[in-house]
């Protein structure tokens, strides 16, 4: 049986995934899912049981701030948004990702 060809994501990614989600400002948990996967055409879709705990784990970082506000529904959420910390990590994050999938993309080329 073949593997599933959305939703699979590299160790590592989800955290950098997030914190471009939110360059653009202040989200709730919902929100940050469905920008990464409107930006990845459909690709990649993040379940909750992966975004909370990597949400949690960032806020713990210093790399992501919350607070409590009104999703577009009127419903209690948290929204989180970005620190400096969490920015300057996500410039080195993108780096790092970009050497790592060239160096990938080398290996992939036909011989």
């Amino acid at each position: 049986m073949g593997r599933e060809q959305t939703g699979d994501l590299l160790q590592g990614t989800l955290d950098m995934l997030i914190l471009r989600a939110l360059t653009n400002g202040a989200k709730h948990g919902y929100a940050i899912a469905e920008v990464i996967h409107q930006r990845s055409e459909d690709v990649l879709r993040v379940e909750e049981g992966a975004l909370y705990p990597a949400l949690h784990r960032l806020e713990l970082r210093g790399w992501l701030a919350s607070e409590w506000g009104l999703s577009e529904n009127n419903r209690r959420a948290k929204f989180y948004r970005l620190t400096s910390t969490g920015r300057a990590n996500l410039t080195k994050e993108r780096e790092h990702w970009i050497r790592l999938a060239n160096a990938v993309s080398r290996v992939m080329e036909p011989a």
